[in-house]
């Protein structure tokens, strides 16, 4: 769709009712080639580099202002809270009042990114600064009948609050009284998922780079007690500079006990421990995310996830750690994988163990070292 009829369609909406009510969301139901907050600049005009650096800082304000005045308002996202929001039966999502800051007029709409069943994310930018960002829209009515309003909450006070480079930002939020808006960080290589697929497969030295960026996030989330739960390629964007990004964290929960019980996710990527079912023993933690990780790096070297099969079989499959590594991949990143898609969580390589893994070192840190010799460094 053209620029100008998206810009002109928007215009027509009422932004009368905006932030009326405090508001946030994000429906989640996962297929390949999911969501993408990936931008382009086509169809909207370059922004100065270095005007659009210089004036980051004023949508942050605005936009982080925004946020933390609803956390002064509703208090921060402490799991009894969650853990209270999820016994709701209202459907009523936005019940907390937000001052009147941002508003869709402070926008120029470009062109469709992508859409999901949920929501639809556009290029957007900022009129006053020029800032480039996602717009992600969500409709109301179409959450409420998918009934993931207490997921979509979950989802925005989770990332609201993650600062971390390998971490997609979640600016700011805003509604009206049909709609969400989420105000997303602006990844300019899109989806890994599509960088995979074109290349089959990655290269040990890439694979290794991007893992290592997936540890470095982990380490962090986890500190943080959030589990992402929904580790894939199709949940990892790549940033103007080549850096991954993991975004859509509709299935992450945030989890200061560690101990979690819900299945979700993906069946590739779901670790052993939430398939198996029949017993009151059946919790899991974040070491869910480290067997996903093992399965991501897997997919990266190989081109296909290891368990990938009929749903049965691979149900059987992951239940018996079931897979074969080719022959192409290195001794070293098939100790790395064999150490993580290990069935008993609690002797799966620590993201600690995964960061000094002699892999990651090997690739990483040789890189540092090619580069200080090209620039002449010792």
């Amino acid at each position: 769709m053209a620029t100008k009829t998206l810009e002109a369609r928007f215009e027509h909406l009422s932004v009368n009712d905006e932030n009326e009510h405090h508001g946030t969301t994000k429906g989640h139901i996962k297929a390949k080639g999911s969501l993408s907050t990936a931008v382009s600049l086509i169809g909207l005009g370059a922004a100065n580099p270095s005007a659009a650096s210089s004036t980051r800082n004023q949508l942050l304000k605005i936009a982080l202002q925004n946020t933390t005045d609803s956390k002064a308002n509703a208090g921060s996202p402490s799991n009894k809270e969650q853990q209270g929001r999820s016994e709701e039966s209202s459907t009523v999502l936005y019940d907390q009042p937000a001052p009147k800051k941002l508003h869709l007029g402070m926008f120029e709409i470009g062109k469709a990114l992508g859409k999901g069943k949920f929501g639809r994310v556009y290029l957007a930018k900022e009129r006053s600064t020029g800032f480039i960002c996602a717009l992600k829209v969500l409709h109301k009515s179409e959450l409420q009948q998918g009934g993931v309003q207490k997921q979509v909450r979950r989802e925005i006070e989770i990332q609201s609050n993650l600062r971390h480079p390998n971490v997609l930002r979640l600016y700011g939020h805003f509604h009206d009284s049909k709609r969400i808006f989420l105000i997303l960080e602006f990844a300019g290589k899109g989806e890994l998922y599509k960088h995979l697929r074109k290349e089959h497969r990655f290269p040990e030295w890439k694979s290794a780079q991007y893992i290592a960026q997936m540890a470095a996030a982990l380490k962090y989330l986890h500190k943080k007690h959030v589990i992402h739960r929904d580790i894939k390629p199709e949940n990892i964007l790549v940033g103007i500079h080549g850096e991954i990004k993991i975004s859509d964290f509709g299935w992450s929960v945030h989890a200061p006990n560690n101990r979690r019980q819900t299945m979700c996710g993906t069946l590739d990527y779901l670790p052993p421990e939430m398939l198996v079912r029949g017993s009151q023993e059946n919790y899991y933690s974040d070491k869910v995310d480290l067997w996903s990780l093992g399965v991501l790096t897997y997919e990266f070297l190989v081109g296909e996830a290891p368990f990938e099969d009929t749903p049965v079989m691979t149900q059987r499959r992951i239940t018996r750690a079931d897979m074969t590594i080719p022959s192409f991949v290195s001794p070293e990143a098939r100790d790395f994988i064999k150490r993580l898609l290990v069935l008993d969580p609690e002797k799966r390589m620590t993201i600690d163990e995964a960061q000094q893994h002699p892999w990651i070192l090997k690739h990483c840190v040789k890189t540092e070292k090619t580069t200080q010799r090209s620039s002449g460094q010792k």
